[in-house]
């Protein structure tokens, strides 16, 4: 009985750690402008985006210049780099 009940408390730590660390996932969508090996640039409104891809990017469909399509992405950070923050002053009272 101890057994069941050690292997279910892991579970469940598992399920919740494999929850916590999802990533949120957003899409655009767009005629394409331009298409590469690495990356994909897309038309939305007035702006293009330009969006990474690698071997691993699901692609259904035959993708060319021209093609609507609706790209699923992830933001993920490159570099990060932390300074320290201002230091305020202390708020000077005001005479009423």
């Amino acid at each position: 009985m101890k057994r069941v009940i050690v292997i279910a408390a892991v579970l469940m730590f598992a399920v919740s750690v494999a929850y916590a660390a999802s990533v949120k996932t957003y899409q655009v969508t767009g005629p394409v402008l331009e298409i590469k090996d690495d990356m994909i640039v897309v038309q939305k409104g007035n702006d293009k985006w330009e969006i990474a891809r690698d071997k691993d990017t699901k692609v259904t469909g035959d993708v060319k210049v021209g093609s609507k399509v609706t790209i699923q992405y992830t933001m993920s950070a490159k570099e990060i780099e932390s300074k320290d923050a201002p230091k305020k002053e202390p708020a000077k009272a005001t005479k009423k």
